[in-house]
């Protein structure tokens, strides 16, 4: 039950499913602003203000910075947060596990409503 509530999961992501993700940076930006504003998002985020940091790495899908916003969720508890930054950062090294994570923790509130 675990593997194919997994597979499920996986299947969803980028759709409307469980986890809304946008995989759509901007197009128009160029490098230089792209540059410009993964910097002002570093400096927001290095500040705390994560989301605000968070809006400008969507906007320029800045992966690292996205996997950064991530991790600063998952200190959190914060999962469901995190597990869409490591989505949207295509970071399978992190998003992995907590699919694994959540997907057993639904599999066993299944088996309790049994």
């Amino acid at each position: 039950m675990t593997d194919d509530l997994k597979k499920q999961i996986e299947s969803k992501q980028g759709s409307q499913g469980f986890i809304k993700v946008t995989d759509n940076p901007v197009q128009d930006l160029n490098d230089q602003q792209k540059v410009a504003l993964n910097r002002k998002a570093n400096a927001l985020f290095n500040e705390g203000r994560i989301d605000m940091a968070e809006r400008i790495f969507i906007t320029t899908g800045y992966s690292d910075g996205l996997t950064r916003v991530g991790d600063a969720y998952a200190k959190k508890n914060e999962w469901l947060k995190a597990l869409r930054m490591y989505l949207l950062a295509h970071n399978k090294r992190k998003s992995g596990p907590l699919i694994e994570k959540m997907s057993g923790l639904v599999s066993m509130m299944l088996k309790d409503e049994e």
